[in-house]
This record gives C-alpha cells, sequence and structure tokens, in this order.
C-alpha cells in the first residue's frame, strides 16, 4: 500500500482503476487525472499512515454504513445536522447523551478527513474547511444547549439599553478564525456579549455571570475528556487579559480593552478573529481600527520582530529545529509574511482584510506588494508544510508539529507525502524551508547601520557641541552656517522634544542618516533642508519613522527626489502616506491602461460599502499616489509635457467619473436610479492640459423633466462639489471652480440642458464662447453628454461679425494687464506667451469652426494650430513658430512647478519665441499686440 500511495502522490495512477468514486487528484506539485477509488481503496490506501484510524477501523468503532457514503464527498454542514437528532437532545436537556453523540461524530469526522487526505481524494482546502466546519458546529451545538440551560435556570438575558434578549457570541482566532484548522488543534475562542444588563427570570442574574455560566459550559461539553474521548480542547488565553481576565466580556469592555491596553500581537491574533455564531454584534466594527490603522503602520515591522524573536528564543530553549510549524522556514514564517503586510497596509487596502493565509498572500500578489515567483513558492512552501504538518497528526491524533524520530515512523511519513525514502522527503522539505526563511529574512531583515567610522561622524553632526557640528558638516560638503543652524533649530523645537522617548530615539538615529543622504546629491544644503522639514513634519507620527529607519534605500531615494524638486518635498511632506510608493516595483514603470486603472479603483470603492468617509479617502490617496509616480516618472524624463497632461487629465476624468457615480449613491430621495446629469470640464481639464496643481473648471448640467429634478440635481452637484474639495484625514483631492457656469456665481449649481443652451444663445459674453472652445463632456449620462456636444457644436459654429469678434477678443485681453502684466519674465501673461496662444486659438475656432468643423475637436492648442494652418487660416510657417512656442511655454511653467526654475530666464531663445507669437498675432488679428493700454 506505501508503494500505492507513491503512486497518488507523484501523479503516477494506472490509467484506469475499478471503483465508483471519481474525483481530481490534488497534490502539492499538481492535479492529477481524474482517477477512481472505492471506500474500501480509500481506507486501504490511508490505514499504513494512521495508527488512530487503523485503531478504531479495527476496533468496531467506525461502522461502514455511516462512514462510507461520508468517504464520497467533501464534508458539509449537512452531513453534520443529519448525524443525530440534536433537537431532541437538546429538548431532552441530556448532557451527557449531547457530549457523547459530538464526540461520536468528530471520530467520523476525523476518520473520514484522514482518510480522504491520506488516499489523496482531497486537497488542503478541502481537510482544512472540513475541520473548520466542524468547529463551528460543535460550538453552536454547545452553545445552544449552554444558553438553554442557563435560561430554564435564570431566564433569557436582557440587555439594560436596548431591552433585546442577548446572546453570546463566540470568536474562533487562529487557524479556526481563518478556515485553516488543522485536524488535531485545539481552537482558540473568545467569548463576547452584546451589552450588560441582568436575566428576566426569577433568579434574575447580571448578564455577566449569566454568559460566564453559559461559556463554562461550553468549553466543558468540548473539551471535557470522556470514556470517548474529546470534541477539542478548547484554549481560551487571547482573550482580553488572558487566563487572569474574565471568562466573557462585553462589546463596551472588549473595545475599551482594545483601545488602551491592546497590545501589538494581539493585533496579529485579531487579524483572523471570525465570529462563528450567527447572532447580531458590532465585533467586527469595533475590532477593525484595532487592527488594522487608517494610516501605513510600519510600526508592525519591529513588532512581528519582537514576537518573532520570542518564538526562536523558545524553539531554541526546547530544541524544537525540527518543528515544522515554529522552526525556522516553518509554517508559522509563511503566516508572519503575509500578515506583516496586512497590518501595514490592511487600513489602507481593504482587499487586505482577509483571515486565510494562502488568500492573502495572493491578493499581496495581485497587489504587486510581493513579486509572484516569491508568492509561488511561499504558496508552494505551505502547502507542503501543511500536508507535513495533517500526517503528523494522523498517525495518533496527536497535535504535533515536530518531525518524527523513530526509523519506521520517518519511512511512514516520507511514503505518505509521495517519497521513495526519508531523505529524499528531507531534501524536498529542507529546500521548501530554506526558501521561506530566505523570503522572511528579507522581509523582516534588521535594517542596515552605517559603518563604525562613519557612524561617529555622524554622531556628532546631531549629539555633539556647535563646534563639532560644524567640523562634521564641513566634512560632508555642507555650508556649515546655514545647515548647522537647521539642525540646531531642530534639536531645540517643541516638536522635537516633546517627543516620546521611543520616537525620539527613532528621531535621533535617522538624523544623521538624512545628513549623510543629502551630502550626496549636488545641492546638499538645499536637500537636507528639506529632508529635516519633513521629518519634523512626521516626527509624531512615529510609523514614518520607523519606515525611513526600515528601508534605507527608500531614504536614499526620497533623498534624490527632494533634492530634484521642492514641490515634491512639499507634496511629500503634505502626504507622508507615499512613502511606501518608494518601495513599489512600479514606481517608474509606465502605464497607461486606464481601464485597469478603473475596475482597480471601483474595486477599492466597492469594498469601502456605505462608508462615505472612506471612499473620499480612497479617491485622496488613489489621486495622490498616481500624481507622486508621474512627479517621479516626470523627473526621470519619462514624459513629455503634453503627454503627462494627457495622464493627469485621465486621471482626473477617471476619479470625477467614480466620484459621481458613488455620490449618486449615498444620495437620499432620488427619483431615479439613473441621473440624467453630466459633468462638463472647462480650462485646463477642457483641453487636457492639466498640471500637478491645477484646480478643476466645472459646470454641471442636466436633462430631466421630473418636477424633483432640479433640487435633486443640485443637491448632486453641491455633495459631489463637496466630496472633491472637502479636507479629509487624506487631504483634498482637487480646487473646483464653478464660476463658468450660466450667470457664474449667482447661478444655479446645476443647470438644465435647455437653460444651458437659452443662456449660450441669448446672455453669453464673447469670452464665455472662448472658454467653450476649451470644453467637453467628461463624465454621467452618455446622452446629456451628447446634448451638450451639439449645443457646444452650434454654438461654436454660429454666424459671426468678424471685426467684432476679433475686437471683443483684443479687448478681452487688454482687460488683464492691469491685474496681469505683460512682463517677459512671466511665459503666461507676458505679450507673444502662452494667454496670446489660447487667444488666438479660440478667435480661430469661432471665427472659422463654421466653415471648418475640424475645429470643433478638443484636441489642444498645438493641434489646432496646426489645423488651422492646413486649412489656410494662417501661415503654417509661423503656426509651426507659434507651436513650438507654446511647448517651450508648457515646458518653462512645468520646470517652474516641479524643478524649482523661479521663472523663466529671459534670453534671446525666449524672446524669439515671443516674437513669433506676436507675428501670428498680427497677422489674425490684423494689428499688432500692444504692449500696454
Amino acid at each position: 500500500m506505501g508503494f500505492a500511495a507513491n503512486l497518488i502522490y507523484n501523479n503516477r495512477l494506472p490509467e484506469t482503476v475499478s471503483g465508483s468514486l471519481f474525483i481530481r487528484l490534488q497534490t502539492t506539485h499538481q492535479t492529477c487525472e481524474y482517477a477512481a477509488m472505492t471506500p474500501e481503496a480509500i481506507l486501504a490506501a490511508a490505514r499504513p499512515y494512521s495508527l488512530y484510524l487503523s485503531r478504531h477501523l479495527d476496533n468496531g468503532r467506525l461502522q461502514p454504513e455511516i462512514l462510507y457514503p461520508l468517504l464520497q464527498q467533501p464534508l458539509q454542514n449537512s452531513d453534520f445536522t443529519a448525524f443525530a437528532d440534536w433537537a431532541a437532545l437538546q429538548q431532552a436537556r441530556d448532557e451527557t447523551a449531547l457530549a457523547g453523540h459530538l464526540r461520536h461524530l468528530r471520530r467520523y469526522v476525523m476518520a473520514q478527513i484522514m482518510a480522504r487526505d491520506l488516499a489523496r481524494v482531497a486537497d488542503l482546502d478541502e481537510v482544512t474547511r472540513s475541520i473548520t466546519l466542524f468547529a463551528d458546529f460543535a460550538v453552536n451545538t454547545a452553545l445552544d444547549y449552554a444558553h438553554a440551560y442557563y435560561s430554564d435556570l435564570y431566564g433569557e438575558p436582557v440587555g439594560r439599553h436596548s431591552g433585546q434578549i442577548q446572546h453570546l457570541s463566540v470568536v474562533a482566532m487562529g487557524k479556526a478564525g481563518g478556515y485553516e484548522l488543522n485536524v488535531s488543534s485545539d481552537i482558540d475562542l473568545i467569548f463576547v456579549y452584546p451589552e450588560t444588563g441582568d436575566t428576566n427570570g426569577k433568579r434574575d442574574r447580571s448578564n455577566q455571570e449569566f454568559f460566564t455560566k453559559v461559556g463554562q459550559k461550553l468549553i466543558s461539553l468540548l473539551n471535557d475528556i470522556t470514556a470517548d474521548g474529546q470534541v477539542f480542547r478548547v484554549d481560551m488565553r487571547l482573550r482580553p487579559d488572558g487566563d487572569s481576565g474574565p471568562l466573557v466580556v462585553s462589546e463596551t469592555a472588549l473595545e475599551q480593552y482594545l483601545v488602551q491596553q491592546g497590545r501589538e500581537w494581539e493585533r496579529y491574533a485579531w487579524c483572523k478573529g471570525r465570529v462563528v455564531t450567527p447572532y447580531p454584534n458590532d465585533i467586527r466594527a469595533l475590532v477593525r481600527p484595532f487592527v488594522f490603522r487608517k494610516y501605513l503602520d510600519y510600526n508592525a515591522y519591529e513588532g512581528m520582530r519582537k514576537l518573532h524573536r520570542q518564538i526562536r528564543q523558545e524553539v531554541s530553549r526546547k530544541g524544537m529545529a525540527d518543528n515544522i510549524k515554529l522552526g525556522a522556514g516553518g509554517i508559522r514564517e509563511v503566516e508572519f509574511i503575509a500578515q506583516i503586510f496586512q497590518l501595514i497596509r490592511g487600513g489602507q487596502v481593504r482587499s487586505l482584510q482577509l483571515r486565510g493565509t494562502r488568500e492573502t498572500l495572493r491578493e499581496l500578489a495581485r497587489l504587486h506588494i510581493l513579486d509572484e515567483d516569491s508568492v509561488r513558492d511561499l504558496l508552494a512552501a505551505y502547502h507542503f508544510l501543511r500536508d507535513v504538518e495533517h500526517r503528523l497528526q494522523y498517525w495518533d491524533d496527536q497535535q504535533t508539529q515536530t518531525l518524527p524520530a523513530s526509523a519506521e515512523q520517518q519511512e511512514k511519513l516520507a511514503l505518505s507525502m509521495g517519497f521513495a525514502d526519508y531523505a529524499a522527503f528531507s531534501g524536498s522539505l529542507n529546500a521548501h524551508r530554506e526558501r521561506v526563511n530566505d523570503l522572511f529574512q528579507h522581509i523582516l531583515a534588521e535594517p542596515e547601520t552605517p559603518a563604525q567610522n562613519e557612524d561617529e561622524t555622524l554622531e556628532q553632526l546631531w549629539e555633539g557641541d556647535d563646534e563639532h557640528m560644524s567640523a562634521a558638516l564641513a566634512e560632508y560638503g555642507f555650508q556649515a552656517a546655514e545647515s548647522g543652524e537647521r539642525l540646531q533649530q531642530l534639536r531645540h523645537s517643541h516638536k522635537y522634544r516633546h517627543l516620546s522617548a521611543h520616537a525620539q530615539e527613532r528621531f535621533d538615529a535617522l538624523v544623521p542618516q538624512l545628513v549623510l543622504a543629502a551630502s550626496e546629491q549636488p545641492n546638499p544644503d538645499a536637500t537636507l533642508t528639506r529632508l529635516l522639514d519633513f521629518l519634523e513634519a512626521v516626527s509624531r507620527r512615529s510609523a514614518y519613522l520607523a519606515f525611513l529607519q526600515q528601508h534605507p534605500p527608500a531614504l536614499a531615494q526620497l533623498a534624490r527626489l527632494m533634492s530634484q524638486s521642492s514641490w515634491v518635498a512639499h507634496y511629500l511632506q503634505h502626504h507622508p502616506i507615499l512613502l511606501d510608493e518608494l518601495l513599489s516595483d512600479q514606481l517608474t514603470e509606465i502605464d497607461t491602461d486606464w481601464a485597469h486603472r478603473r475596475s482597480e479603483l471601483a474595486a477599492a470603492l466597492h469594498d469601502c460599502g456605505d462608508d462615505v468617509e472612506a471612499k473620499m479617502d480612497i479617491l485622496r490617496r488613489y489621486q495622490h499616489a498616481q500624481t507622486f509616480r508621474l512627479a517621479v516618472q516626470d523627473l526621470a524624463g519619462l514624459w513629455t509635457v503634453e503627454a503627462l497632461s494627457d495622464q493627469l487629465s485621465a486621471l482626473a476624468d477617471m476619479l470625477l467619473q467614480q466620484a459621481l457615480e458613488h455620490v449618486w449613491h449615498s444620495l437620499n430621495k432620488k427619483h431615479t436610479d439613473t441621473p440624467r446629469f453630466a459633468v462638463i470640464a472647462y480650462g485646463k481639464l477642457g483641453g487636457k492640459e492639466l498640471g500637478y496643481a491645477s484646480d478643476l473648471d466645472l459646470v454641471y448640467i442636466y436633462d430631466d423633466p421630473h418636477p424633483d429634478a432640479g433640487s435633486t440635481y443640485s443637491r448632486l452637484a453641491q455633495r459631489l462639489t463637496s466630496w472633491l474639495t472637502s479636507a479629509t484625514g487624506a487631504g483634498v483631492l482637487y480646487e473646483v471652480d464653478l464660476r463658468l457656469r450660466p450667470n457664474g456665481d449667482a447661478g444655479f449649481a446645476a443647470c438644465h440642458i435647455d437653460a444651458f443652451a437659452r443662456y449660450q444663445r441669448e446672455q453669453a459674453w464673447t469670452w464665455e464662447h472662448q472658454a467653450l472652445t476649451r470644453a467637453r463632456f467628461v463624465c454621467g449620462h452618455a446622452e446629456v453628454g451628447a446634448a451638450f456636444e451639439a449645443i457646444r457644436s452650434e454654438i461654436l459654429t454660429q454666424e459671426r461679425d468678424i471685426p467684432a469678434l476679433a475686437a471683443d477678443i483684443i479687448a478681452m485681453r487688454e482687460k488683464m494687464f492691469p491685474t496681469h502684466p505683460p512682463v517677459n519674465s512671466n511665459v503666461k501673461y507676458a505679450r507673444g506667451g502662452v494667454v496670446d496662444v489660447e487667444f488666438i486659438v479660440q478667435y480661430l475656432v469661432l471665427a472659422h469652426a463654421r466653415q471648418q468643423p475640424q475645429l470643433l475637436h478638443n484636441y489642444g492648442n498645438i493641434a489646432l494650430l496646426e489645423m488651422s494652418a492646413a486649412a489656410g487660416l494662417t501661415d503654417a510657417a509661423q503656426a509651426e513658430a507659434a507651436r513650438q512656442a507654446y511647448r517651450f511655454y508648457r515646458q518653462q511653467q512645468h520646470n517652474t512647478r516641479l524643478r524649482d526654475a523661479l521663472h523663466a530666464e529671459v534670453d534671446d531663445t525666449l524672446l524669439a519665441h515671443y516674437q513669433a507669437v506676436k507675428t501670428l498675432w498680427q497677422q489674425v488679428f490684423g494689428e499688432a499686440a500692444r504692449e500696454e493700454v
């Protein structure tokens, strides 16, 4: 039979196997073809590898008429409920009989799981799910009995505030919580009841006393060892205050404990917590903020290291190197790898708020937090190790994870795992453990420290007196006076002096590292100032200090970015959560797959349910992260200005579309499921020339005859604007300008399409038609968007008095002089600058779109200049010169924003570009561009 098991494990089953059970065999390494095995064959294949199974088969304690049907398929809850007349046992209050039936059922459950797994007709998912389902059933059965038993004596527990009947909620922790229970495991439970109060019987008791008795009875029913064994060992040590705490706690007491006393290891434990009882409760809501912090919690690294060091010390002290759970490269290290990222990022990325180890690893791969190769290796190792763990426990139903010492049992283990001998098995096991440990050490490695001599010099920068500080700064290439003054100011600042001892220790360790990183940049003093400003801004958030300590390469990259751009430094100071982006392998990868991004963002928003604040934060963090990535790529020279603006505009379009959808969903008292509402973009967004700090010029229109439409869409417009502009903990999404709507600030928040058309035809000024040349439908109802585009085309192609149009546009340009003088150092408002190009293009569209409808396309100023030249409206050479000038201006504006240029250098190149645009202005308008009025 060992040979048969070996064939099964290694996918070498004969092509034809007699029997009636058809299944797909799952192995650690691959999936077998369909094979067939009778219940007898399954038991025969499993017997050699389990003393427990053989013993119960031989002594007749497993009846074939009960066991054989169970072997035909995975266990379901219906198998448990059909095993006995549980309702009758509950009603009879026959505790002995109930306990006996639960233990008899366990015997069959264990035999079914062992046999199917050892015969390789069950995979790991089936094994862990089956035993976990049984644990849930046993807990609920015992709880029902215990509650009924004590309610007969004391009445039903009633909530003091709600007046409602109360029920105990049981939280499964650890592997039971994650549907990952192993066959001989104990179960970690926590008992929680909703609220304080008293029972309503004649012999009343407090809810605390009542549920304590219920909990004790539940434990006894499952944990007590009788002639039939026990159902599960029950471990209650994970409850608040452990063995010294009360057996049951109210939800209020649990929340207070977690907020005031909850320790780091309890966050790991609660990460897998799952309520297994069906009664209403708020446990998940009150535990979530304790486990998953709103910010990126890099403090989790040190907490996980401490816990792992404690485990390693215990393993070493007890000589447990052969323990495949706790030893190096064991199951616990795989679990730690999954959990560390959950605890760091789970508050930000709700899709990581999972309980299972394998599902978490797969999600980490999907999110590109861990690379696919690493996740594949971790999953393979985890599967292998769990298979080994189960076979160790199948041998005699013992909770053990230690490899056997006897040669006979070693051989049995190897054969049950599909290996010819123990040496081959050990080689594969060791390879998996080494790979897991390598990944674990890489992910949770202690941060690097500077070399000893370098460290001593750097310490003088922060801990020495003024003389030593100046000498050390000079040695590293700084201007001692400027940078020394900033360091002294920081060391004596209110923020620094009021840091906690732990945070101050981290702060002190970081300052010399920041100095070292800044010294390697071409502008060390400016870089150091920006780095220190950043450090001071985030100093009270120890998680960010922990991040910089944990990731020296990220600190070096932070210094490079801040050296290149004060705007980036300022942006990071306001959004320090973006530090996490420095760890991403995709930071400098060009990604223009907006369909994928849209689905990614939609999924993140969907995970928030009806939590409006969470959705607003998701939108902001997503926008900040994408903007930061584009800025980093921009500094690396990976984008042209035009392409970058396209990306920033596409990002804004997507965020507006998602925000509109979710704002509408959150709106109460709606007269329709689908809003006939559209968002129209003007200005920079309308022309797809958005910059890093551009605001959004928006107009909201609707087309809906319902009598409530006006008020409904006004509320929608106001709430959408609020979603975009309100400052939350994650910052602001966009600044929004609504003054281009009909009648400006005096107009309605949302305008009916007919009123919009009437205003444009009868009341709009020429400058409003100029603005319309750059307007476009962004999101909302497609029919309303199409109606807007039709109105836009109608207005832009109407017959015009061309001389009057030219005069209006020239007058509008000159009205800007008092507030925006046309000085040559300002490329936007200088004569021949950006605004002049925009006015030229707007004039060409308004004057000639009737005859040249291609000018209606909102392709941007550069493309429209080319199109106007192709149509013979302007001299081709002059149009090309103006196009080159406009590109140059855009780059200058961009450099001013991103690359620390104070203003454009007025040199021959800039003046030549100004002249080129002035020449085109004169050709188009028939007069020279005046410098003053």
